[in-house]
């Protein structure tokens, strides 16, 4: 079975957070892990974007890729921030190109009270965000346990 390695970058507003939730998610491969039902994962990285505009976008995927890893989660803190981080497609474009490696958009499932407080504010109408929370989305009684 094959074995990707990934590594998980968060918004540094939430430079405490301990990543359990992604860390379930992977397990269960729920939210943005769903995409691995096939194939043994393991999280072998964990930092922060660095603060905007995201200063360790630069070096810590070169780390990542030294260690082999080969995904990069951005975690869903980037798409329920409010606002959410308006730097995300930069990053992406600048990883796979600089360094080759696979960018998903997410990590957890959205908790609930978050998709209820952006579907209120509309803030995911755009193209590119309704499209990069799809992941992320899963179904009601699923975001409620994320809460």
């Amino acid at each position: 079975m094959e074995k990707i390695k990934i590594g998980i970058i968060i918004c540094d507003r939430y430079n405490t957070c301990s990543g359990g939730k992604c860390f379930r998610s992977a397990a269960n491969r729920e939210g943005a892990f769903s995409i691995y039902n096939d194939c043994e994962i393991e999280i072998a990285g964990f930092t922060t974007c660095g603060g905007c505009p995201g200063g360790n976008i630069e070096y810590a995927p070169e780390e990542m890729k030294k260690n082999g890893i080969t995904h990069i989660h951005f975690a869903t803190g980037f798409l329920v921030g409010y606002p959410p981080c308006p730097y995300m497609e930069h990053f992406k474009k600048f990883i796979e190109e600089k360094y080759g490696m696979k960018v998903i958009y997410g990590t957890h499932p959205i908790p609930q009270k978050y998709y209820l407080t952006h579907k209120n504010l509309d803030t995911w109408h755009s193209e590119f965000l309704s499209e990069s929370i799809k992941p992320t989305l899963t179904d009601e009684l699923t975001r409620f346990s994320y809460d």
